[in-house]
């Protein structure tokens, strides 16, 4: 990379280890730094101005400058700027949240347990999940079934439930107790002529094969998101869900929703469990619940989940987890001013119809050379890209299409991600129908441009 010594570039090069990032690739090419944001737009510090269709990382529901999540933390810092939940404290906004995050459950749940992150909340599902068992008397019922391509995080315990090779190789994960069933894409790994509703009765049953060959007795719980986000937008297909509980219904399984990406909106409903039918026991949230402006997350448990903790915690004296600033005020205060912005605004009204907007304009490209599959609901989408439509093959090596069109995307002015060739797009939910088109004539424009370099 050709930088002054001390610009910006420089300096994040020298000092900056990035998270999901070829760290000698950045060597070479540099960062892109962002400098400001304003609504669905960031700048760089060159003054380019992006339309940043990841909504940061599937989180910043209301947009980059929304002044009342800024007047939120202000007033709160100056009356209150930290204070814990340990040891049977308790502050307003949290408590205010709690009832608000419970009442806005799309079953019934019990209690709200508050971390900083996504990752977080998952690995305190782990050790719950673990605790519970303990609580009634079956310390064999410890494994957690979980889905190649899922995503759950990136802590010990909840990298091992994702099921990304990246995410554990090196890192020597998976733990033990942690199992991977099928992912349920049905674009890419359904038998031929094997329909949605065939291929999920398949996945059904190696799910029942593979609980039984384990011993019911021992699988605690069953993670999935409602739709996968981070391993390629998976949208599952007719049936899943039904098959899926009702296999976890015959042996006593708990399932987990982990709804940090799909919540507060994103599938066109307030939670992605109502989009694709889930009755959870535990609901995992984060990202749009504050729109990323302050880290917060939450669990929500049901009474099937919370009475054992709470008879084993008084048998023991305590139930010794938590974190320092999980359930900050000012976070918690950002998160509740969020959610009535979001609410006001009927944001998730938005993501349906703009939502319907967008992936409309997508499958437009579906027919492109370059386009194997367009899928997605709401206001989240992938667009799976290859260089053989009829054999679905990648060009070069896997990932290295995405690659070129992602960057030729932002050259065009769209900051998207690749997830190895799938192109993701998952805009704050206050984008319109305008900006929409401008997004997805950007994507048009730079398939177009890889077109050359792809066929040589």
């Amino acid at each position: 990379m050709d930088a002054q010594p001390n610009s910006p570039e420089a300096r994040d090069i020298r000092y900056h280890l990035h998270p999901y990032t070829n760290a000698r690739a950045l060597q070479q090419a540099g960062p892109l730094i962002i400098e400001k944001g304003d609504g669905i737009y960031v700048e760089d510090n060159a003054g380019n101005r992006y339309i940043e269709a990841m909504a940061g990382l599937w989180s910043v529901a209301v947009g980059f400058s929304e002044p009342r999540l800024v007047e939120a933390a202000t007033r709160q810092m100056a009356k209150l700027p930290f204070y814990h939940n340990f040891s049977s404290k308790a502050h307003s906004p949290l408590i205010d949240l709690a009832e608000r995050l419970v009442g806005m459950a799309p079953v019934p749940m019990s209690k709200a347990f508050f971390t900083n992150s996504g990752s977080e909340a998952n690995d305190t599902v782990v050790k719950m999940l673990w605790y519970r068992s303990n609580a009634l008397g079956q310390p064999q019922k410890k494994k957690i079934i979980s889905r190649k391509r899922g995503y759950h995080g990136v802590t010990v315990a909840s990298a091992s439930m994702t099921g990304l090779p990246n995410n554990h190789i090196s890192f020597d994960l998976p733990i033990a107790n942690i199992l991977h069933t099928a992912s349920p894409h049905h674009w890419r790994d359904a038998l031929p002529g094997e329909s949605e509703e065939q291929f999920s009765t398949r996945l059904a049953g190696e799910l029942e094969q593979m609980i039984l060959a384990e011993g019911p007795d021992t699988v605690a719980a069953f993670i999935g998101e409602p739709l996968m986000g981070a391993g390629g937008v998976i949208v599952p297909p007719a049936g899943y869900w039904e098959k899926i509980q009702a296999v976890l219904a015959r042996y006593d399984i708990l399932l987990v929703a982990d709804e940090v990406i799909c919540g507060f909106g994103r599938t066109g409903n307030m939670f992605g469990s109502q989009t694709f039918g889930l009755r959870p026991d535990i609901m995992v949230m984060s990202k749009q619940l504050s729109s990323s402006y302050l880290p917060i997350s939450a669990l929500l448990i049901n009474d099937k989940v919370f009475e054992p903790l709470a008879d084993e915690s008084n048998r023991i004296g305590t139930f010794g987890h938590g974190f320092t600033a999980g359930g900050h005020p000012v976070a918690a205060a950002v998160a509740l001013e969020n959610l009535k912005l979001i609410e006001e605004r009927d944001l998730v009204g938005n993501a349906r119809s703009v939502g319907a907007r967008m992936q409309a304009r997508l499958r437009e490209l579906a027919g492109h050379e370059l386009v194997g599959e367009v899928r997605g609901v709401g206001l989240i989408a992938a667009v799976e890209l290859v260089a053989d439509k009829a054999g679905k093959a990648p060009w070069g090596k896997a990932g290295a299409l995405g690659t070129l069109v992602n960057g030729l995307l932002q050259n065009n002015g769209v900051i998207s991600r690749n997830m190895g060739d799938a192109l993701a797009f998952c805009p704050p939910l206050i984008i319109t129908e305008a900006q929409v088109d401008t997004m997805v004539d950007a994507l048009r424009r730079a398939l177009d441009a890889a077109l050359p370099q792809v066929r040589g």
